[in-house]
């Protein structure tokens, strides 16, 4: 019960004082990995004769944009930096629990956060691409009795990534864990190359990928 807690690690003594939790410092740790290892890949960048880490950073960068690209279509090209983005930072925050942390999307909050954020994006993309009139139209498509469902379906949508990613990984979490309770050597080693490598980039996979697709309905 211990490890499904999230713990507080400090206070800023703001108003009535405000909560870090450990998943809030956890993120930080990863942001800062992330933001680093950017700089170190992205410095001095020549257009010939390029060197091996430039040629590292080219492969990950066009690769995973690649995949993204793929999901949400030639018309919704423009957010595929941010969605590139969320991959990374979601498949780095899932796997982390490999070096002894707890992930921070085994946290409801970090889940929700990342949810509202992109249906934030998914409904500016309907309302830049088609225009007010337009994405207001839809929610009476294609009859206007439909409007309460397709008012409801702006709620589910991000309960639906919300309740997805944090289910799917604290669940294997809890699995995780009771495997080192019973059998605490060997199998929990061979286990954790799935729930904690192979089944955490998958979620941030299909995190990414239902996004994508929420944001090419809605420009369609």
């Amino acid at each position: 019960m211990e490890e499904l807690n999230c713990e507080t690690v400090f206070t800023i003594p703001i108003g009535g004082g405000i909560d870090i939790y450990e998943s809030v410092v956890v993120s930080w740790i990863i942001t800062g990995i992330l933001i680093l290892l950017s700089i170190i890949l992205t410095r001095n960048l020549k257009v010939h004769n390029i060197s091996k880490r430039q040629a590292v950073a080219e492969l990950i960068v066009t690769g995973l944009m690649g995949i993204v690209e793929n999901m949400i279509g030639e018309k919704g090209k423009k957010y595929v930096s941010y969605l590139t983005t969320v991959l990374i930072y979601i498949g780095f925050s899932n796997i982390f629990g490999l070096f002894g942390f707890k992930p921070p999307t085994k946290d409801l909050n970090v889940t929700l956060a990342l949810a509202l954020m992109s249906i934030l994006l998914v409904e500016g993309a309907g309302i830049y691409e088609l225009g007010v009139k337009k994405w207001l139209h839809k929610f009476i498509e294609p009859v206007a009795i439909m409007t309460p469902f397709n008012i409801l379906d702006l709620v589910t949508r991000p309960l639906s990534l919300c309740m997805r990613l944090f289910g799917n990984v604290l669940g294997a979490f809890v699995i995780m864990e009771l495997l080192k309770l019973v059998v605490p050597v060997i199998l929990p080693s061979v286990f954790s190359c799935y729930f904690d490598l192979f089944d955490g980039l998958l979620q941030a996979y299909v995190f990414v990928f239902l996004t994508s697709l929420y944001i090419a309905e809605e420009i369609e």
